[in-house]
């Protein structure tokens, strides 16, 4: 498992975004040398993530539960096949590009160290936007995204550390529990049944996701209740029919 590149974005003004700002740092291009990923409350840094890396609408990216995106190099190649065209390393808006790892099916909570000191933490996959769309000029490119089901990992900072394209990677901890990257991200869009299965995760998942099932289970149980169904799903007996009697 290996670092290909890392890929920082500088803040531009587009057509196609709906940042307040009318801003994106999404084009990503891959920087040589050794690059800083800040921690949580480090001293001297904006907040946690990449040194270089501008976030231009923190209503929805960055932040530390969102602190980095990987994108597997196997599914960009896959992508380059069904879009007949080439996609270089960065273009998804990937922060890393990463070969001989299963991003997608990397468990909520996963952890990976990349070079000597970096340690990250998986949270949940990438939601696709217009900005997306925009930045790929690819119509229809939210819908087909969401149903290729491939997202990408975003990450949490668990211990700083420079890397550097070339930079070893190496899954240290992988959780006993189902939820993978794949699980959460359909469980968000188009399968939300599955969302109660997500806290299995527990805190490692992302705190939206979280809200989520949260809210999706007090809704079943409210509709349960409103039908008349007991805890285990059965509906409940009127008084005469208990015993299966009239």
């Amino acid at each position: 498992m290996k670092l290909l590149s890392v890929n920082l974005g500088r803040s531009k003004a587009v057509d196609y975004t709906d940042a307040p700002s009318g801003r994106t740092g999404i084009d990503k291009q891959p920087a040589e040398g050794a690059i800083r990923v800040a921690a949580p409350g480090a001293k001297g840094a904006a907040g946690s993530g990449l040194a270089g890396d501008e976030v231009c609408d923190l209503r929805h990216h960055g932040g530390d539960d969102q602190a980095v995106y990987a994108y597997a190099r196997e599914d960009l190649d896959a992508w380059e096949r069904l879009l007949g065209r080439p996609l270089a390393n960065g273009s998804f808006g990937e922060n890393l590009t990463t070969s001989g790892l299963d991003v997608s099916g990397a468990k909520i909570g996963e952890r990976w160290r990349v070079g000597p000191d970096l340690l990250l933490e998986v949270t949940s996959g990438r939601i696709p936007c217009r900005t997306f769309q925009g930045h790929l000029g690819e119509k229809g490119w939210v819908k087909r995204f969401t149903q290729q089901g491939v997202p990408g990992a975003y990450l949490r900072v668990i211990e700083p550390g420079e890397i550097r394209a070339g930079d070893a990677m190496e899954i240290v901890h992988r959780p006993e529990h189902d939820v993978t990257v794949a699980l959460q991200f359909r469980a968000v869009t188009t399968e939300r049944t599955l969302l109660p299965s997500l806290l299995a995760a527990g805190d490692a998942l992302h705190p939206e996701s979280v809200e989520g099932a949260r809210k999706y289970l007090a809704k079943s149980a409210r509709h349960a209740a409103r039908v008349g169904e007991g805890p285990d799903g059965v509906r409940g007996l009127n008084r005469g029919q208990v015993g299966g009697r009239p």
